[in-house]
């Protein structure tokens, strides 16, 4: 994903290929912009805003005038330029350099009255102005009021005196211009855009004018913070020969830039479009040797120094807290899907030791059937060979085989030989297994106060059995009693009646 800080609309005559038309559109730079430029390309000769930059790569133009409809035609030979474009300025080319320097020194003198200088009251009373306009200017908010004639100066984040900025790092785009890879982000969840993705590619290509020879295609789909998504598209081109071929970045961006079709990709959900293309040497150096506007130098210089993977990763500057958390939330959404590729790795890993465990025991079961089919292959061989030597003579081969077996056999039943060695053997694994046998009787050891609660609760049942017993046996004596006052009575009844 191509990085981009602020919108690098430049108001131009449109680099329109035959087939688009001549337009009047304004170009956002693509790739790595850092700003907002006044006038021109990116890296023109123009006043910059934010993080855009005083040099150059070129002062080229390039217009073209539209001959036909087709936009097949326009995208296959469009002439576009990568996010480095240099296009023509509408201020005029030097003299349009020369109105704009007493603007940006009349800023930077005004801005500096501002913060050391203002003359408000005549009194005691400015050197607070002074302080709260340096306040404003650190916190990258407000307005610093230091004359009465002469309007306030805006305090932006972008201003050179802020104090909320850092130098994080970014991806380098490893794409060509003629890989054509384009990114629209939606603002709509991944679920929905991967469930729609047939749909869209339809509604995409009817943007596109829905000329039969182009193609869209989806790269990837990728999901970003705040339920948005990212997709990367790249147009095919069929030419009536059959051959086709990619339209490249920066022609397919440029016709998606422009307003009609822009509105269009709005209705669609689309919130931005950047393109991804790579930067070429020149233009990597001249970006690491240019601090942006509102950087300390001292701090770019060390964010080169510290840029862990120089080869892949670029300094970039983030200001304002708004930044912070854009860059926080990806991190964010970046773990999450490294989590979940994590865990879709560890359910392949676990599935692919499944299948080895369930591959060895296969292969220890083919092992022994191949053991008894080669026993049984012997087997039937030896009675064939029988079968065959029937009748016959003992051979001397044979005569010779039968004599070492007979030596072997002697061998092994010799007492002091083998045989005394595997009784010896089998002696020891006995008295191994007896050991192993006896070794196996658990054995528990109790804690002492879990053992004393034991004993109490022990002694505790022991008193109520007792108690239940006392109980027990003088019910049985008043019982025994009842009896006998029973059997009185009946007796004296007896002897009453008598």
């Amino acid at each position: 994903m191509a990085f981009s800080f602020g919108g690098g609309g430049a108001s131009t005559a449109g680099l329109a290929a035959p087939g688009f038309g001549t337009t009047t559109t304004a170009a956002p730079s693509a790739g790595f912009g850092f700003g907002a430029t006044g006038t021109g390309g990116l890296f023109s000769h123009t006043q910059n805003k934010g993080f855009g930059f005083s040099s150059s790569f070129g002062t080229g133009a390039t217009t073209s005038t539209g001959l036909g409809t087709s936009l097949g035609t326009g995208l296959g030979t469009g002439l576009g330029f990568g996010g480095f474009n240099t296009q023509q300025q509408t201020s005029g080319g030097f003299f349009g350099q020369l109105a704009q320097a007493p603007v940006q020194s009349n800023q930077l003198i005004n801005t500096a009255s501002a913060l050391s200088a203002p003359t408000l009251l005549g009194d005691e009373r400015d050197a607070i102005f002074a302080k709260w306009n340096q306040l404003q200017a650190f916190w990258g908010t407000g307005k610093g009021y230091f004359n009465n004639s002469i309007p306030p100066v805006d305090f932006t984040q972008e201003n050179p005196f802020c104090r909320f900025k850092a130098v994080g790092f970014s991806c380098i785009p490893g794409s060509k211009d003629e890989d054509g890879l384009v990114i629209l982000a939606f603002n709509r969840k991944e679920d929905d855009i991967r469930n729609l993705q047939q749909q869209l590619v339809e509604a995409l290509h009817k943007v596109l004018g829905g000329n039969q020879t182009l193609t869209v295609n989806v790269e990837g789909v990728k999901a970003l913070p705040d339920n948005q998504t990212e997709v990367l598209i790249y147009v095919v081109e069929r030419s009536p020969n059959g051959t086709s071929k990619r339209i490249p970045a920066t022609t397919l961006f440029n016709y998606i830039e422009q307003a009609n079709i822009k509105n269009q990709l709005l209705q669609l959900g689309v919130v931005r479009t950047l393109t991804r293309t790579e930067l070429s040497p020149a233009q990597l150096k001249q970006l690491l040797q240019n601090p942006p506007a509102g950087v300390d130098p001292i701090i770019w210089e060390q964010a080169k120094v510290d840029n862990p993977d120089a080869e892949n990763l670029i300094p970039v500057p983030m200001v304002g807290f708004k930044e912070l958390l854009r860059r926080l939330k990806i991190q964010e959404q970046m773990t999450k899907q490294h989590q979940t590729r994590m865990d879709i790795i560890s359910e392949d890993i676990s599935e692919l030791q499944k299948n080895q465990a369930t591959t060895v025991a296969k292969i220890a079961q083919y092992r022994r059937k191949l053991m008894d089919l080669s026993h049984r292959v012997l087997q039937v061989l030896i009675k064939q060979e029988i079968q065959r030597k029937s009748g016959y003579a003992i051979q001397v081969d044979e005569e010779h085989l039968r004599v070492q077996l007979d030596t072997i056999q002697s061998e092994l039943n010799a007492p002091t030989q083998f045989k005394g060695r595997l009784n010896e053997l089998m002696s020891q694994i006995r008295m191994q297994n007896h050991f192993g046998a006896a070794r196996s009787e658990e054995r528990y050891s109790v804690d002492a106060d879990l053992l004393r609660e034991i004993k109490q609760h022990l002694k505790q049942q022991q008193e109520g059995l007792s108690h239940l017993i006392s109980v027990v046996k003088d019910d049985v004596e008043d019982i025994k009693l009842i009896e006998h006052g029973l059997h009185d009575s009946v007796h004296t009844r007896g002897g009453s009646f008598s």
